[in-house]
């Protein structure tokens, strides 16, 4: 079945729609518990007076069927700016009609109209479907490296730590 659809930048009445999609991400990720901003941060951080990501959605007829949300990163060794896609998420009555492959690639054309040096994220170890997709694109799952977070108290530890 063909699929019209089509990707654009995000615009501010976006956002709570932006929002319900990243809701409905953590609930397929079992990890909804971890949802704890607003639509009112999201829309301060991407269309604040400092931005802090930029988002792409996908629109399909009216409904906005997936979003992707990154911002800027830096590779000390190539000493380039990157692009870090913090989130893709298509909704999956949608999955499997190429939005997800077109999302990568829209990202990917911007990474190379800024001269980035990578495009990189991050894919849970348990989605085999999510890593054999990304590996069908191109993508590298680094087996040797691993995400290191600090965040609530651990994170207020850390700030005062001499």
């Amino acid at each position: 079945m063909n699929l019209e659809f089509q990707i654009l930048q995000a615009t501010a009445d976006d956002v709570p729609h932006i929002f319900n999609l990243i809701k409905a991400l953590a609930e397929y990720e079992k990890l909804s518990h971890q949802v704890t901003g607003t639509v009112e941060d999201l829309q301060e951080h991407l269309f604040g007076s400092r931005v802090y990501a930029e988002a792409i959605v996908t629109r399909c007829d009216a409904k906005m069927v997936g979003f992707a949300l990154f911002f800027p990163n830096y590779s000390t060794f190539l000493t380039k700016p990157g692009i870090y896609l913090e989130d893709l998420f298509v909704l999956p009555e949608y999955r499997r009609r190429g939005i997800g492959k077109a999302m990568l690639a829209y990202l990917g054309k911007l990474a190379v109209e800024r001269d980035a040096g990578r495009l990189e994220w991050s894919v849970l170890d348990w989605n085999e479907s999510a890593i054999a997709f990304y590996q069908s694109m191109g993508a590298k799952v680094l087996p040797d490296w691993r995400i290191c977070r600090v965040t609530e108290d651990a994170l207020q530890r850390l700030s005062s730590s001499k």
